[in-house]
């Protein structure tokens, strides 16, 4: 459930005091609750790696007011973003990646994200696949944009094998991460039309699009808190 109540209902009474008393009642009825204010913007690091056009498209939708979210860092496997983080004054983590280093640079990341009080990571065309640690210590909390209408074509390259199989949907699909690859709750979708006269680079260039709505609605519905997970689904309330 989800309650969404302005001041003349709660009176003059704060954001504390409501937590006490929902607590209490909550603990009565052996409730698991949260209450928030909702001009409170979540934290969020973005990992990204070397395509940017979702990471360009949320710092503006942040800096300009369209998302309600505040952006402390940004952390890459690649120094590709380097530049338009520093454009937008956040600071900016390369930490690479290799075999030998996941464990280490996988502990940075969260080290980072508890330092910075982060609500939210968010991979943006983070090309990399997530440990179960890093999973589970970030659990119901990692939003990843996947370039396909899930669950159909997982993995890598999914335009490539959308082109193979003639389809004439291409979408995306914002999900929460879990251990299992492009498997966990979905939280938004969108598609658009092609046809068999369009290059594997054609569709990815019309996916970009599409990747860039699906994500950044995602985040919204997820800082407003309007998605609750119910097992492998979510409820989303409009």
């Amino acid at each position: 459930m989800r309650v969404h109540f302005g001041q003349g209902l709660a009176g003059n009474l704060d954001t504390p005091t409501l937590s006490t008393a929902f607590n209490e009642l909550g603990a009565s009825l052996q409730m698991d609750l949260a209450l928030r204010p909702v001009a409170q913007k979540p934290k969020v690091l973005i990992l990204v790696s070397k395509q940017l056009h979702c990471l360009a498209d949320l710092l503006f939708r942040a800096r300009s007011g369209q998302l309600g979210v505040d952006i402390p860092l940004i952390v890459s496997n690649h120094n590709d973003a380097a530049g338009l983080a520093q454009s937008y004054g956040i600071p900016f983590h390369h930490l690479p990646v290799t075999a030998s280093s996941k464990q280490a640079q996988e502990q940075k990341v969260l080290e980072l994200a508890e330092a910075a009080g982060v609500d939210l990571v968010v991979l943006a065309r983070y090309m990399q696949v997530l440990s179960p640690t890093l999973t589970e210590a970030m659990s119901g909390r990692i939003i990843n944009i996947h370039h396909s209408f899930l669950p159909s074509f997982k993995g890598a390259k999914p335009y490539h094998q959308a082109y193979d199989r003639g389809v004439k949907l291409i979408g995306a699909t914002a999900h929460f991460v879990t251990e299992g690859l492009d498997e966990g709750p979905i939280i938004e979708q969108r598609v658009v039309r092609v046809n068999h006269g369009m290059s594997p680079r054609e569709l990815t260039q019309e996916g970009s699009n599409v990747e860039v709505q699906v994500l950044a609605a995602a985040i919204k519905l997820v800082a407003e808190r309007r998605v609750l997970i119910n097992q492998n689904k979510t409820v989303v309330f409009s």
